[in-house]
């Protein structure tokens, strides 16, 4: 079994995570569990600036430059009209500075199901996307090429955001790159709570204020719910776990080589007792619980439901975009803490590009290159800002990634903030929440085996009146521990 990281690397990572969170702010799949809206500035990632990629690089990239080289990269769906159409600028400007480089467009979205067997089959993108989760779950497989020396060598690096990128450095070495990032939230629709005449809670709400909030605005007859946790796929579980953090709950502890099942707590036990809550007190979950992220937030971008629990700009810009929203009725809340003593602890999540380990060197370097195009680049500045000008002309607001790849409060940060200033398309995150926003890393080891199984938790709770959410928290753990986690051994 390949090393995994050494405990203490991953203790002080998360706390340098946590704690850097504050000053910073902040899956569809992009996290599968959960929610990302892929939408904004990482939709540009490319650099007129490879100078950048190619400073540190560019004596091996000078040879590679004479030879055909052929990448296959990940590609916006179908249904992401302006990703695609900023994409295939990209890659014509790209061509422009690597005419060598023939850059063929997969379809593939990352599966955590299925990368195993393309990675046998040798057909897996020469880059390709994933998220937060998977990090150490593709390096230990030796999934995601060590990066390590392209890093090193690339000329912005110090200003990359380390909440999100250091999510990708394990042991060391560098095995993606980031994109944007987000802490889950929840998101509020306005208009459904003054039409019930339902107080607006404060930014600093509870678990409590989540409860009336949700069981006021509620009407079950109509077919409304108050509130619209994810009750199926990865996301389910996903969803729950920030509720499991805010009551100082951990999903596993690794201690002595061993990692061990740690979300059957008593704080495990409160988060599953709060869905009860939800479900049973205050009858304010959709009749059909049964919602993946896309179901959950078509609901509340509809007018379904009031409340919905996701990394915030994928909600934003279907309200905005596709449920004729307006931006004043739209509020992006931190996840509630659970009582007036507590954080708002929500899920750090993120999109990632990762290089695979099977492509020819040079392939690799100009996959890095490429994936690193616009960064910190005036072309970059001019992508996000043609997309916003696209967007107004569509009559459509632009939804900026809660994490970006650079930080806030640096200059790129300040040019960043400077074009989106002059666009009143362009959806603000209310300055109220920044401070108030507790990120945590998702769990170090088979994540999605882990959510997959809260699912059944949560599906539980919100079907049986009657469920004993310990016993049932106890039985799942004792599966975690004897299937996946015995066989893990840190070093």
């Amino acid at each position: 079994m390949r090393k995994l990281r050494k405990a203490s690397v991953i203790l002080a990572s998360v706390a340098m995570l946590t704690g850097a969170l504050t000053a910073c702010g902040g899956g569809n799949n992009g996290n599968n569990g959960g929610g990302t809206g892929n939408t904004g500035a990482s939709g540009t990632n490319d650099a007129g600036t490879n100078a950048a990629a190619g400073n540190g690089g560019d004596a091996a990239g000078n040879d590679a430059s004479a030879k055909k080289i052929t990448i296959s990269i990940y590609y916006p769906t179908p249904d992401l009209v302006e990703k695609r159409a900023l994409e295939d600028d990209k890659i014509k400007r790209f061509n422009e500075k690597y005419p060598n480089v023939e850059i063929v467009k997969s379809d593939w979205q990352y599966n955590p199901n299925e990368i195993g067997i393309k990675m046998g089959a040798n057909e897996a993108p020469t880059l390709f996307n994933t998220y937060a989760t998977e990090g150490k779950f593709l390096a230990e497989r030796g999934w995601a090429a060590d990066i390590t020396d392209l890093y090193d060598n690339y000329e912005f690096k110090d200003q990359m955001n380390p909440i999100l990128q250091n999510q990708f450095i394990i042991d060391g070495k560098v095995y993606g790159i980031a994109q944007q990032g987000y802490v889950t939230g929840t998101v509020v629709n306005k208009k459904m709570l003054d039409d019930k005449g339902v107080a607006v809670p404060p930014y600093d709400w509870t678990w409590d204020d989540m409860l009336n909030t949700a069981k006021a605005v509620a009407d079950p007859k109509k077919g409304v719910s108050g509130i619209a946790p994810m009750g199926k796929g990865n996301e389910a579980g996903w969803n729950w776990t920030n509720f499991l953090f805010e009551a100082g709950g951990e999903i596993q502890t690794v201690e002595g080589g061993k990692v061990t099942a740690a979300f059957n707590s008593d704080a495990g036990a409160k988060a599953l007792g709060f869905y009860h809550k939800l479900a049973w007190e205050a009858n304010a979950i959709p009749k059909d619980f049964a919602l993946g992220w896309g179901d959950a937030v078509g609901a509340w971008a509809q007018g379904r439901t009031a409340m919905v629990i996701a990394g915030p700009d994928g909600p934003v810009d279907q309200g905005l975009n596709q449920g004729g929203m307006k931006p004043e009725n739209i509020l992006v809340y931190p996840m509630p803490k659970m009582d007036a003593s507590g954080k708002h602890t929500g899920v750090l999540g993120g999109d990632f590009l990762v290089i695979n380990p099977n492509a020819a060197k040079e392939e690799q370097e100009m996959a890095f290159k490429y994936a690193t195009f616009d960064y910190f680049s005036d072309k970059g500045l001019e992508s996000v800002e043609a997309s916003i000008q696209q967007r107004k002309t569509d009559n459509k607001y632009f939804v900026p990634p809660v994490i970006q790849y650079f930080t806030d409060d640096s200059e790129y940060g300040q040019k960043v903030k400077a074009v989106y200033a002059k666009y009143d398309n362009v959806y603000p995150y209310s300055p109220d929440i920044m401070s108030l926003l507790d990120g945590k890393p998702e769990a170090q080891f088979n994540t999605q085996d882990y959510y997959a199984e809260m699912t059944l938790n949560v599906q539980s709770v919100f079907s049986n009146k009657n469920v004993d959410v310990k016993a049932a928290l106890d039985a799942s753990a004792k599966k975690m521990q004897e299937k996946f986690y015995n066989a893990i051994k840190v070093e």
